[in-house]
């Protein structure tokens, strides 16, 4: 993963520590205005442009790299957490610069590793589902990532420092579990879920040997994980967590799909070019005529699991999106381009409809939505090869 703007509006809770304990330079002294001078254009600009920056570049990193590289991060968050208490409650000799300037740096490390997770899961929550079905997991992570400023006070009190590491724990069992058991299964969820209790409860339990301040704290800190660990669950049985690791790359309407070698014809209608830029898709048909959906989905080696094209026409008179049909085909994980599959429906009427590609379970990870329109003559169709 790289080291993001996100990672850097973070860092800066450290830098105002160090800015306490040493002498600032006239250089540090510079920048330090500069940097008050545009805080409130700076930071979340610089947030915002770091966050599309790795929703950009995050598809060319490999994931085994990426998810060892996220491994390091959690257990370098929790060390640094233990090290600034222990450090702290302690008050560790000063035998050298080592542990002073470690200690410094300490909270920079905290909110770095952070950063990196929470971005990261973000991320894949992000390419694995829907906004629209999946903004209340979403809205959280990136509270997370945007509070530590607001609320840097809160941020050095134990509870809520291993309140937000357990939920990076837990949200990265839920992105490296798939992967590793080749399953988006429920019980590989809970599964992860409860690996993430554990190595808290033993984390915490080690904490509490060594600090007075975490044994008394111990309940309240029991309290807040088990809340988490609730609120994540609660939101993977009403679908609300996307279906990661699959992703939806590609999706379109068309009048017809064949097979060949291969290979996918997809029979499109020419649109103009007024129709290419306005937002929306319109097929149009005659006399009833069969109407496909084509999706190409990201899964990883090993993976396989059956995909469903949920049909879902909005009636107007009842103002609400009514399923019509629910079709699956299969899909075997491996395949960089996404792996391919369509579903066909005849009698459409006509209308507004969407077309959810979806688990077994009914978490959606894609979807499409288009206009139908009766037509007594024939669009000209063009031939796409997939």
């Amino acid at each position: 993963m790289r080291n993001t703007a996100v990672d850097l509006f973070f860092c800066y809770t450290a830098n105002s520590m160090i800015h306490q304990t040493i002498k600032a330079s006239p250089l540090y002294s510079r920048l330090r205005r500069l940097y008050e001078k545009h805080e409130r254009l700076l930071v979340p600009g610089v947030l915002v442009l770091g966050v599309l920056f790795d929703f950009i570049t995050f598809r060319t990193i490999k994931i085994s790299s990426a998810f060892i590289l996220l491994g390091f991060y959690a257990l370098m968050a929790g060390a640094m957490i233990f090290f600034i208490n222990y450090h702290d409650t302690h008050r560790t000799p000063r035998r050298g610069n080592g542990l002073r300037y470690l200690r410094l740096a300490a909270p920079l490390i905290v909110q770095f590793t952070f950063g990196a997770l929470l971005s990261a899961s973000l991320i894949f929550y992000w390419f694995s589902g829907v906004l629209s079905v999946s903004w209340p997991i979403i809205l959280i992570l990136v509270a997370l990532m945007i509070s530590n400023e607001a609320l840097r006070h809160l941020y050095q009190k134990p509870i809520v420092q291993i309140s937000v590491y357990f939920f990076t724990i837990f949200s990265y069992s839920t992105l490296i579990f798939p992967y590793l058991f080749n399953s988006i299964s429920a019980w590989v969820f809970v599964f992860g879920g409860l690996t993430s209790l554990a190595a808290l409860y033993g984390y915490v339990r080690l904490l509490a040997r060594f600090l007075d301040g975490v044994e008394a704290q111990q309940k309240r800190i029991t309290r807040s994980t088990i809340v988490i660990f609730i609120v994540m669950n609660t939101f993977y049985f009403l679908n609300l967590i996307p279906p990661i690791p699959l992703s939806l790359q590609e999706a379109g309407i068309y009048h017809n799909i064949e097979r060949e070698d291969g290979a996918y014809i997809l029979h499109a209608e020419v649109e103009t070019f007024f129709e290419r830029i306005l937002p929306g898709e319109t097929i149009h048909i005659q006399d009833k005529d069969f109407v496909y959906v084509y999706t190409s989905i990201f899964a990883p080696t090993d993976l396989d699991t059956v995909i469903y094209h949920q049909w879902q026409y909005y009636n107007p008179d009842t103002r609400d999106w009514e399923d019509r049909d629910r079709l699956s085909f299969a899909i075997f994980g491996g395949r960089d381009d996404g792996y391919r599959g369509y579903s066909v429906k005849s009698s459409v009427d006509e209308g507004l409809w969407r077309v959810n590609a979806e688990t077994a379970r009914g978490q959606v990870l894609g979807r499409i939505q288009f206009t139908v329109e009766d037509v007594e003559e024939a669009r000209t169709l063009e031939q796409i090869v997939r």
